[in-house]
């Protein structure tokens, strides 16, 4: 079985998450992005504690995909350290994770 990720990813707002999102499964480096508005962070920034409200982007991939998903997100990100970090799917439904790789594979033209 291929390793499956959720990846967390904040946005500035619920536009910025969207995009992303999007970008990422259109890419088929995502199988799915799930979008929270309305949260709000409390952060460390340049040497003071900073609040902003936020969006989150969680989406489902693996491991393999990692490498092009940061850069992507990276290159039309607004922050200029974007919070993009991957936790391991350690178990779940067996065809939903087929699903997940499914679908992030490279398709035919």
């Amino acid at each position: 079985m291929t390793e499956a990720l959720f990846v967390y990813i904040t946005a500035a707002d619920r536009d910025e998450a969207l995009a992303v999102g999007r970008a990422l499964v259109e890419a088929r480096l995502a199988a799915c992005a799930n979008v929270v508005d309305g949260m709000r962070s409390i952060y460390w920034w340049r040497g003071a504690i900073e609040e902003a409200d936020e969006a989150v982007v969680v989406v489902k991939t693996r491991k393999a995909n990692m490498d092009a998903l940061i850069a992507k997100v990276r290159a039309m990100h607004s922050y200029d350290c974007p919070c993009i970090v991957a936790l391991p799917i350690v178990a779940g439904n067996a065809d939903y994770l087929d699903w997940i790789e499914a679908e992030t594979q490279q398709q035919p033209d």
